[in-house]
């Protein structure tokens, strides 16, 4: 099966994000292409923004690596540095255990892709550095936390 169908590749929406997170991410959808390859050492996603959507709440990676290429639309990303424009063929690397927050953006008026391609480590922490909030992920169980170690309630601040 090395050459995947598109069309037969279920397409994810929603968010793995607590409330009031996880209505952020209306407008973005995904399609798992390394999963639907039975890929197991790293993840291939081709992520679609709608206009006015994000790809995520900045954030960023403790043990796994991340690359992203644009592929379609204009985008903008969201990192420490402030923001950049991204168009086709630009491409962005985030080096695991650099503390460098990162998202994507679409403030155009026509939807916008990019793939990427991370890492898969066995125990993952993602750091989100607008909110007070931290994510482990182990053996696909999300939990997710203050930075300060205390678990995370919705209705708490959000920091």
């Amino acid at each position: 099966m090395p050459k995947l169908d598109l069309s037969e590749v279920p397409v994810r929406t929603g968010s793995i994000y607590p409330a009031p997170y996880d209505a952020m991410m209306a407008g973005r959808s995904s399609l798992r292409l390394g999963q639907a390859g039975g890929l197991t050492q790293f993840g291939v996603n081709l992520v679609t923004l709608e206009p006015g959507s994000v790809s995520s709440l900045r954030h960023w990676h403790l043990n796994e690596d991340e690359f992203v290429m644009v592929t379609e639309g204009v985008l903008v990303l969201i990192d420490e540095a402030g923001e950049h424009q991204m168009r086709p063929g630009d491409c962005a690397a985030f080096p695991a255990g650099v503390p460098d927050g990162h998202c994507f953006a679409n403030r155009t008026g026509e939807a916008a892709r990019f793939l990427v391609v991370g890492s898969r480590a066995p125990r993952e922490v993602a750091t989100y550095s607008d909110k007070d909030l931290v994510v482990t992920v182990e053996d696909g169980t999300a939990t997710f936390a203050r930075k300060d170690g205390r678990p995370y309630e919705q209705e708490e601040s959000d920091g």
